[in-house]
């Protein structure tokens, strides 16, 4: 039994515990264990790369995560410098300077008065008359034999009013005499009221003759001043603009139209004032007129007369500006514009244009108050141009911030560029 147990324990052990050496025809251990290292190595020249890749990736996003957090806390810390003017109180005067028109102080256009034909012209575009000077004379010899029918008839009348007359005092004379006749029974009551009555138709004739004399007499007036308006006179003194008529031209009685005369020694200039300026528009506002071609010549005045009332339409009030024009450089007709100083009625405050923001909310301004921000909502009155003028939301004094950032909210925090708002001034 021994000898059958030994061989196998040699033959175990050699498998379990010898070296390779004592098993006849294996590997030596050194060999066996090159290729585990060369596995191992392997393994790990695999994975440095991941490794490193992954290492690197925390690194980045580690980095851009503090930047992220920097870059938040420097914005959230930053005040930002901003330009910034003061707002101005308005001035006790509105200047408006507006377009206007001149006008002649007086204009007539002069139609013929009665049909005929012009006999003769004496006037021609440009020239200056005299009130009563005849500008032309009309020919009717129609008219002429109107007047003469209308005497003869008015000299019929008076005629048969003397004949009426001596009717009615006959038919008195008898009435008398067969009254005192009826009351003595001479002549019967038939007869005395037949004398009677004959007697009242003779007074209501003699009426009617003395009317128609006297619209006879209405008719040839009017045929006399028919016969006057031949001749047609200047109502004013003035230059004649117009002429519409020649030697021989028909003219027909309240249809043609013959001259236009202008009274230009005084312009009156016309101007309409937007209702936002008008309740400070009364009679002896200051005005100047300025004519373009006359740019170093203007011409004070003072508002005559007002409409005292605004064109619904336009919403504006039609004014009037009395200026001497003794030299005559002044034409009716010319375009020119007209600066009004008109008082003030209403406080309002002036902003520069570039600090009003408009958005879905309207428009507002950003004031710095203690280098923090305010939106305030502003209402505004006139557009200046550089500047407006608005009624509330800012107080003279309070400083806004120029073309403010997209960005700035109430309660922001700002650094006023104060040399910028002392240039603003």
């Amino acid at each position: 039994m021994n000898d059958i147990g030994e061989p196998f324990l040699s033959e175990h052990h050699d498998r379990d515990g010898a070296p390779a050496t004592d098993r006849p025809g294996s590997a030596p251990p050194v060999a066996r264990e090159k290729p585990r290292r060369r596995g191992r190595w392997l393994a790990i020249a695999a994975v440095l790369p991941l490794a490193g890749a992954l290492a690197f990736g925390a690194w980045r996003h580690y980095g851009a995560t503090r930047d992220v957090m920097a870059t938040a806390r420097q914005q959230r810390d930053f005040v930002p410098d901003v330009r910034v003017a003061q707002v101005r109180g308005s001035d006790s005067t509105i200047t408006v300077t507006q377009p206007a028109t001149t006008l002649a102080f007086e204009a007539a256009n002069i139609f013929a008065r009665t049909s005929g034909y012009i006999e003769t012209r004496k006037v021609d575009i440009g020239d200056r008359v005299k009130a009563g000077a005849v500008l032309a004379e009309i020919t009717a010899p129609e008219l002429d034999h109107q007047i003469a029918q209308a005497q003869a008839t008015l000299a019929q009348n008076q005629a048969t009013l003397q004949q009426t007359l001596a009717s009615r005092d006959l038919a008195q004379v008898t009435n008398e005499r067969d009254g005192r006749l009826v009351k003595q029974g001479w002549v019967t009551l038939q007869q005395g009221d037949t004398d009677r009555l004959t007697l009242e138709a003779q007074k209501a004739a003699v009426g009617v003759a003395q009317s128609n004399i006297a619209a006879q007499q209405a008719l040839v007036r009017v045929l006399q001043q028919q016969k006057a308006y031949q001749q047609v006179v200047a109502p004013f003194d003035g230059v004649i603009t117009q002429r519409n008529v020649d030697n021989g031209s028909l003219v027909q009685a309240g249809t043609t139209f013959m001259f236009t005369l202008m009274h230009s020694d005084v312009i009156r200039v016309q101007v309409t004032v937007p209702q936002d300026a008008a309740f400070g528009v009364v009679p002896g506002v200051e005005a100047l007129v300025r004519i373009p071609e006359l740019p170093d010549q203007p011409f004070p005045g003072t508002v005559t007369r007002i409409a005292n009332a605004l064109a619904p339409g336009t919403r504006t009030l039609l004014a009037e500006i009395d200026v001497p024009n003794p030299t005559g450089v002044l034409s009716p007709g010319l375009y020119c514009t007209v600066e009004l100083h008109i008082p003030r009625k209403t406080p309002s405050m002036l902003v520069p244009a570039e600090a009003v923001v408009a958005d879905r909310n309207g428009l507002h301004v950003a004031v710095v108050r203690n280098g923090a921000v305010h939106m305030q909502k502003v209402t505004v009155a006139r557009d200046l141009g550089t500047e407006v003028e608005v009624h509330d939301g800012v107080a003279p004094g309070d400083t806004v911030i120029l073309n403010p950032m997209v960005n700035l909210v109430d309660g922001s925090k700002v650094r006023a560029d104060t040399t910028v708002a002392q240039g603003e001034k």
